[in-house]
This record gives structure tokens, C-alpha cells and sequence, in this order.
């Protein structure tokens, strides 16, 4: 007897793989498209052998006709797969950081709180093709190491079962297995830029280079991310030898005035000590301490001058009515500076 079509096979193994990692109830979050239909079909068959429950959450961004429609066919492709609880979800999409970046926020959110609800992972149809796109941006943008080390097959609780297969593999499962999937207009408008990435960017580089470029970047993601989760471990130590008082006068000294999640001064001459890269990630970290927005990097380059270029600068604004001045050998991070 013939196996499954080798497509539906390497979804299958990636599918299999994510589910023998823990085991708590996951959940698919399923748009419609080919990568996540793909993903949710090949969890429902899995799913039952590791012993895992599976469900399968669709939101609506409601930015187009007819999508309230879309997320009941994509709810009822999840039961008619065996997927249980199946979920659709609207939402409603801001403004901020734009049209992608606003309808990204509100639907993390949703599937965010869908799972918490059911203390469940959620599997994300990620492949290796949106990997590369995310690095080009990353390079675009002049991003730092962790923002070009793309997406985590595995972070809290999502996970990525698919970064290793290609898109032709998703789009092949689903015609062998005669799944119907939904091709989302957004995403062949030119006027987004992931879109021109993906078909303008990527097949060009892929000619002029001769080929293996998509798998190149993910491959660069990975090297990266390893180096940014050493230097951000390195960071997170300094910075709690820190708050112990390995450096400096000690815990009196490094105050938390305010009930932040951290302290309020900091010892330029141990931060002075630690390499660029981990110093500046222990200023992000304590100056976004209570949650604050991220810093920019030019935040982050003048929280660092206090350290190293002191020429008797004033204080450095932060978000959130918050500045960092430098007094007597500290760094002390207060409002209204």
C-alpha cells in the first residue's frame, strides 16, 4: 500500500516532532491559507497518537468582505478534521505601527488569550519561505542580532512546527489531500512590503546568487539566534550580579524607589566593565524593567554614551514620562528628569 504523498508525509514529521515535545493541549492557528491548513490537517492526524488533544483557533480581522464567512469555513474545516475546540475569533484592528503591524497585534493577542484560556500551545503555520522574508526586512530595517534571528521554533507557548519545509510543501500537502484553502488578497498586494520581498526581493537574489538563498537566511537566523540568547543570557546574569551588589556598594545602593521590577541605579564603573553588546542589553532591560515600549537604538546609544562617551551630558529622555541622568558615578532612572 502506497504511502501518503511525500509532501503530506514531511508535514506530517514535522507535525510529529512538535507534539512529542510536551504535553500540554495545542491549539492551530489556522487562517485559512495553505501553510496553516496544511499544519492543522497534519496535527489532527498526529495529534491523536501522541496522546495530545487538538484544537484549532481562526481570527477575523474583519478588513475585508466576506471575512466573517472565511473564518466560519476555516472553523468548519477545523471540526470537520477532528480538530476540538474550534474557535473563531473577531477582532478589531487599530492603527498603531500601521496596517500589518496593527492587524499582527491584534491577532497575537486573540490567539494569546485563546490559548491561555485553554493553557494550551499554539502551532503557527511559520515556513522556512517566511523565515527568509523576515531577515530580508530585519537587514532592511538595520536590525540587531535578535530581530535577524528570525522566529524561534519554539517560544512560550508558540511553536513552529513548519520553519523547516518550504511553502511549495504546505501548497503541495494540501492539493494531494484535496483540502480547500483560502488565498488571503493581502497577501499579493504590492503595497505591503513582505509581499514585494516575497515576490520581488527573494527570486531575485535566488538568480543573481544561483540558488539557496531562502534556505541561507534561515540558516543564518539560527546562527544568530544562538549568539543572542547567550549574550542575552550573559546580560540577564550581569545584571542580577548587579541587583545583588556584586558590583558596587551592593543592594542598598542599587534602590528600587518607585516598585519598579528592578533598581533605579545603576554602577557605571560595572557597567563600564561588560563588552557593547551585553551592556547595552542590561540598560534595555533595566530601562524597560516595569514594561515600557522597547528602546530605539538611538535610546539605547545615548543611555550608553552615559556610560562610556561622559562629557557631562544631560539626562536622556525615555518613553513613559521616564529619563536616566548620570550623578556621581550612577546611573539613576527617574520621572520627570
Amino acid at each position: 500500500m502506497a504511502g501518503p504523498h511525500p509532501a503530506v508525509a514531511r508535514v506530517r514529521s514535522a507535525a510529529r516532532a512538535a507534539l512529542a515535545e510536551g504535553s500540554a493541549d495545542v491549539l492551530v492557528a489556522c487562517s485559512g491559507g495553505p501553510d496553516s491548513v496544511a499544519l492543522a490537517a497534519a496535527v489532527a492526524f498526529e495529534a491523536p497518537k501522541a496522546g495530545r488533544r487538538a484544537g484549532l483557533v481562526t481570527v477575523d480581522h474583519g478588513l475585508q468582505a466576506g471575512s466573517a464567512e472565511v473564518a466560519a469555513r476555516v472553523a468548519g474545516l477545523g471540526a470537520e478534521l477532528g480538530l476540538d475546540p474550534v474557535h473563531a475569533v473577531r477582532v478589531d484592528v487599530g492603527r498603531a505601527g500601521g496596517p500589518e503591524n496593527a492587524a499582527r497585534a491584534a491577532r497575537y493577542r486573540a490567539l494569546d488569550e485563546v490559548a491561555a484560556a485553554h493553557d494550551a500551545d499554539l502551532l503557527l503555520g511559520h515556513t522556512l519561505d517566511d523565515q527568509a522574508e523576515t531577515v530580508l526586512l530585519g537587514l532592511g530595517r538595520g536590525s540587531g542580532a535578535r530581530s535577524l534571528a528570525g522566529m524561534a521554533g519554539r517560544a512560550g507557548r508558540h511553536v513552529r512546527p513548519l520553519l523547516g519545509l518550504r511553502r511549495a510543501d504546505t501548497e503541495a500537502a494540501c492539493a494531494a489531500l484535496g483540502l480547500d484553502v483560502w488565498h488571503d488578497p493581502h497577501n499579493t498586494d504590492p503595497a505591503y512590503r513582505r509581499v514585494r520581498v516575497r515576490g520581488e526581493v527573494l527570486p531575485l537574489l535566488e538568480e543573481v546568487l544561483g540558488g539557496g538563498v531562502a534556505e541561507a537566511l534561515a540558516r543564518t537566523a539560527d546562527l544568530l539566534r544562538a549568539d543572542a540568547d547567550a549574550l542575552d543570557a550573559w546580560a540577564a546574569g550581569a545584571t542580577a550580579e548587579m541587583i545583588r551588589g556584586k558590583y558596587g556598594p551592593g543592594p542598598a545602593f542599587l534602590s528600587d524607589h518607585d516598585g519598579r521590577d528592578g533598581p533605579d541605579e545603576l554602577e557605571v564603573i560595572a557597567l563600564a566593565g561588560l563588552p557593547a553588546a551585553v551592556r547595552t542589553r542590561v540598560l534595555r532591560r533595566w530601562a524597560t524593567a516595569s514594561g515600557e515600549p522597547p528602546l530605539t537604538t538611538e535610546r539605547t546609544a545615548a543611555l550608553d554614551a552615559l556610560v562610556t562617551g561622559w562629557h557631562g551630558q544631560g539626562p536622556v529622555e525615555l518613553p513613559g514620562g521616564r529619563a536616566v541622568r548620570r550623578v556621581a558615578g550612577r546611573l539613576v532612572l527617574a520621572r520627570g528628569v
